[in-house]
């Protein structure tokens, strides 16, 4: 039987793809991410044990509201990606009863990305930086992984939304969101959506209370205004409005 585990659960997510969603956040990531507000989703033996049948039973209590708003469920984490066989059979499950489905990713898995993709709708792919030195320095990881992922991706016929956290002093240039418009016109298939998103302090708390260090203290909220300007230029950089 395949076991699953689980951080949390949102039933009415309204950001997380098109319409109105549930939000499944699973257990374990392996980036470490300077700007994370989730450090308590890390451990892959965190979390609560549950089945996909458990899990679906649960989720289709909501699909008057996702087929009424054009909705579905979102898995997110951590990263979904590290429980690979809990994904596919949930995602396998949730096409069964006519549930839309998305992944929201930074791409940093363990692989059986083809299959992964064969039952997703929507993948929110986390960009976090344009260059193998950026993102070490940011993530802690090469981009080894998220680059296998982009050859599945473009394989596969999924919609992309394309989504990258703007933090002041290290991704909010204009010279960076340029360099970010080429990566995603040469590399990313399929993308219907672009968010910029403003970093913010929120889970500052949680470092605390894990007692584990927060690389970016000091660092002020992303100015939404600027935030928004950005967007607009690589928007109109990739071609996508």
């Amino acid at each position: 039987m395949t076991i699953g585990r689980i951080h949390s659960f949102e039933s009415m997510g309204l950001v997380d793809g098109p319409g109105i969603r549930s939000v499944v956040f699973l257990q374990g990531c392996t980036l470490r991410c300077a700007y994370c507000h989730n450090p308590d989703t890390w451990c892959l033996s965190g979390g609560k044990e549950i089945t996909p049948k458990e899990l679906v039973d649960k989720l289709i209590r909501f699909k008057t509201y996702y087929d009424r708003s054009g909705g579905g469920v979102t898995f997110s984490g951590g990263d979904p990606l590290l429980q690979a066989d809990f994904l596919i059979e949930t995602l396998k499950l949730c096409k069964e009863k006519g549930i839309n489905t998305a992944i929201d990713t930074a791409g940093y898995g363990i692989g059986k990305y083809d299959e992964i993709l064969k039952y997703t709708d929507v993948v929110l792919l986390d960009i976090k930086h344009i260059d193998s030195t950026g993102y070490v320095k940011l993530t802690g990881k090469n981009t080894k992984k998220i680059n296998e992922f982009l050859n599945a991706i473009e394989k596969s016929n999924v919609k992309v939304w394309i989504r990258h956290v703007v933090v002041p002093g290290i991704t909010d240039s204009k010279e960076h969101i340029i360099k970010l418009s080429k990566i995603i016109k040469e590399e990313v298939k399929n993308v219907e959506k672009i968010e910029l998103l403003p970093y913010h302090t929120l889970g500052v708390e949680k470092y605390e209370k894990l007692n584990i260090s927060y690389t970016l203290e000091g660092v002020e909220p992303m100015d939404k205004e600027k935030c928004r300007k950005l967007e607009e230029l690589l928007r109109k950089e990739v071609g996508i409005f």
